[in-house]
C-alpha cells in the first residue's frame, strides 16, 4: 500500500514537473522572444545589405521591408508582442547609443549662422505643422506626432515622443508611414533643389541635413552628392537630433498643463531614454573615447534602430494612411514643404563656412 502510494506520488511529481516545464516553453514561444529575435535578425540582414547598396541605409531598408511585409503578406501573430516591444524598447536604446555619435564641439563648430538655420528649421516646422494640423481638424496626438517627426528626425522622433503624447497605435503608424513616404521623396529632391539654387557641395549638404526627415534619408541624399556634402549633412542633421530632448520635454509640459491625457498617470516630463541620450552625448563630448568604442557604439545603435524601424514598418498600414488619413497625408506634404523652404532660404542666407 505504501509502495503504491509512493509510486503514485512520484508519478504525480513527474507530471507536475513536466506541466511546469511545458508552460515555461510555451510562454517563451508565445511571449516577446520570437518577435524581438525576428526584428534583430532582419536588422542585421539590413545592415549587411546596406554594405552592398551604400546609398541606401540599413534603417531605410528595414522600415520599407516591414511596410512591404505588413501590406503584402500576413504577419504571424506569434511575433506581435515582440514586434511591439522592439518598436519601443529597442528604439529607445538605439537613441541612447546615438548620443555617442554626437559631439557638442563638432556641432558648435558649424558656426552661429548654421545653428540658427537648424533651430529655425525645427522650430518653424514644428509650430506651423501643429497649428495647420489644428486648422485641418486633426487630433492633437496625430498633429503633434507629425510635427515632431517631420521637424526633428523622422520615425525615431515619432516613436520617442509617442509615450509622452500617449498616442494611439494607428496614429504612430500613420506618422511613421508619412515620414517614410515624404522623406524618401526628399532623397533626390533636396540635392536637386540645391543645384537649382546654385549651392556648392557643402551648401547642398547643409540643405539636405536641415530639411530631410530621417538620418538614413540624409545619408542617402547627401551621399549621392559627395563626401564633403555628406560630412556637413550628417553634422547638421545631428544638431537637429539634439533638439529632440527639449522638444519632447516641452511637449510633455504642454500635455500636462493644457490637456488631459488618457490614463491615470501623467506622461513623463522627460522620458528616461532622452536623459540617457543626453548622458551618452556628454560622455562623447567630455571624454576622449577610443575610435573602436565609437565604431562599436555606432554598430550597436544601427542594429537597434534597424530592428526598431523594421518593427515600426510592420505597423504601417498603407491602406489606412491613404483612406482614413487623407488629412494626415496632406499635413505631411505641407510640413515637408515648410521645412524645405526654411532650410533652403536659411542655407542661401547663411551658407556653411
Amino acid at each position: 500500500m505504501n509502495h503504491h502510494s509512493g509510486t503514485t506520488s512520484t508519478a504525480s511529481a513527474s507530471d507536475a514537473g513536466l506541466a511546469s516545464r511545458t508552460p515555461r516553453a510555451t510562454r517563451l514561444l508565445s511571449g516577446p522572444v520570437p518577435g524581438v529575435l525576428l526584428c534583430l535578425a532582419v536588422g542585421a540582414l539590413c545592415m549587411l545589405a546596406s554594405h552592398f547598396t551604400r546609398s541606401v541605409s540599413a534603417l531605410l531598408i528595414a522600415i520599407v521591408l516591414g511596410a512591404l511585409w505588413r501590406n503584402l503578406a500576413p504577419v504571424p501573430h506569434v511575433v506581435d508582442s515582440g514586434v511591439a516591444l522592439s518598436a519601443k524598447k529597442l528604439l529607445r536604446w538605439g537613441i541612447v547609443f546615438l548620443g555617442f555619435q554626437l559631439s557638442l564641439e563638432s556641432i558648435l563648430a558649424l558656426g552661429p549662422g548654421v545653428l540658427l538655420v537648424v533651430v529655425s528649421s525645427v522650430t518653424v516646422t514644428f509650430l506651423l505643422t501643429a497649428w495647420i494640423g489644428k486648422l485641418m481638424g486633426l487630433d492633437l496626438e496625430q498633429r503633434l506626432l507629425i510635427a515632431i517627426g517631420f521637424s526633428i528626425c523622422g520615425a525615431a522622433a515619432v516613436a520617442g515622443a509617442e509615450g509622452t503624447i500617449k498616442a494611439k497605435e494607428h496614429q504612430v503608424a500613420t506618422a511613421v508611414g508619412l515620414v517614410v513616404l515624404f522623406g524618401t521623396l526628399m532623397i533626390p529632391a533636396m540635392p536637386a533643389l540645391g543645384l537649382l539654387l546654385g549651392l556648392d557641395e557643402r551648401g547642398i549638404g547643409m540643405l539636405v541635413g536641415a530639411s530631410t526627415h530621417e538620418v538614413a534619408q540624409v545619408v542617402a541624399g547627401a551621399g549621392s552628392v559627395s563626401a564633403a556634402a555628406l560630412a556637413v549633412a550628417v553634422t547638421v542633421k545631428l544638431a537637429r537630433v539634439l533638439l529632440l530632448a527639449p522638444v519632447v520635454a516641452g511637449v510633455g509640459i504642454y500635455m500636462r498643463r493644457k490637456h488631459s491625457v488618457r490614463g491615470d498617470k501623467n506622461p513623463p516630463l522627460v522620458p528616461l531614454f532622452i536623459i540617457g541620450f543626453l548622458a551618452t552625448m556628454l560622455v562623447r563630448t567630455t571624454m576622449d573615447l577610443p575610435e573602436v568604442f565609437i565604431d562599436g557604439a555606432s554598430t550597436v545603435q544601427t542594429l537597434l534602430l534597424s530592428a526598431a524601424m523594421f518593427a515600426l514598418g510592420l505597423g504601417v498600414h498603407l491602406r489606412s494612411i491613404f483612406t482614413s488619413g487623407i488629412k494626415a497625408l496632406l499635413l505631411g506634404l505641407v510640413a515637408t514643404l515648410i521645412i524645405a523652404a526654411v532650410a533652403a532660404s536659411g542655407t542661401v542666407l547663411f551658407p556653411p563656412a
